[in-house]
C-alpha cells in the first residue's frame, strides 16, 4: 500500500507534468518558464527541481520508468519463448504501463507528438533517447538468448519494432480520436513487424 508521503509526491509530480503540458500548449515551449510551471502546480521552483532537471524531462518523463520495465521483462523471459513472442510481451507490457497512468490522456499523448516533433531542442533529445534505449533493449534481447541471437539479429529485430511502432503511432496520431485506438495501432504495426522477424524463431 502507498503512504501518505509518497501519494502526495506523485500528486505533486502529477500536477507539475499536467501544468507544464498545458503551458507548452497555451503559451510555447520554449517560453514557458520553470518558475511558471512550478507555480502552475502551486509548488517552488527548488520542488520542481527535485522531480525534474528541466523542462525536457518533463516531456519525458515516464522514458526511464518504461526502460527499466522493458529490461526487467528480457531478464525475467520465459523458459521457452521465442524472441517475438518475447518483443511481443514487451509491446503489450508497455502499452498496458501507460494505459494505467492517470496523467496520460489522449490530448497530453497528442501533445508530447506535436512538441517532439516541431521543437528543435525536443527533437535532439528524442533522437538521442531512441537511440539510447534501442541499443540498451539490443543489448539486452542479445544477452536473453545468448549463444541463439547475434547481437546484429538483436539489434536489427529492435530497430524493426521500434521504428514500426513509433512512426505507426506518429502517423496515426492524426486520425485516431482515443488512447485506445493509439493502443490498436501501435500494437497492429507490432504485429506486422514481427510478422517478417519470425526467422529469429
Amino acid at each position: 500500500m502507498v503512504g501518505l508521503r509518497e501519494r502526495k509526491k506523485q500528486r505533486t509530480r502529477r500536477a507539475l507534468i499536467e501544468g507544464a503540458l498545458r503551458l507548452f500548449d497555451e503559451k510555447g515551449f520554449e517560453e514557458t518558464t520553470l518558475a511558471e510551471i512550478a507555480a502552475e502546480a502551486d509548488v517552488s521552483t527548488r520542488t520542481f527541481f527535485s522531480y525534474f532537471a528541466s523542462k525536457e524531462d518533463v516531456v519525458f518523463y515516464d522514458v526511464d520508468e518504461r526502460m527499466e520495465l522493458v529490461l526487467s521483462l528480457l531478464a525475467g523471459k520465459e523458459p521457452g519463448m521465442s524472441p517475438g513472442d518475447l518483443l511481443l510481451k514487451i509491446i503489450d507490457t508497455s502499452l498496458e504501463q501507460l494505459a494505467s497512468q492517470e496523467v496520460l490522456t489522449f490530448e497530453n499523448t497528442e501533445l508530447r507528438v506535436r512538441l517532439i516533433l516541431t521543437e528543435p531542442t525536443l527533437q535532439a533529445r528524442a533522437l538521442q533517447r531512441l537511440f539510447d534505449s534501442q541499443l540498451r533493449l539490443a543489448h539486452g534481447l542479445h544477452e536473453a538468448y545468448a549463444g541463439r541471437l547475434t547481437l546484429t539479429d538483436s539489434a536489427a529485430a529492435v530497430g524493426a519494432l521500434v521504428g514500426a511502432v513509433k512512426l505507426a503511432v506518429m502517423a496515426g496520431i492524426e486520425h485516431e480520436h482515443s488512447l485506445d485506438e493509439l493502443w490498436n495501432t501501435a500494437r497492429r504495426a507490432a504485429q506486422v513487424a514481427l510478422s517478417g522477424l519470425r526467422s529469429l524463431g
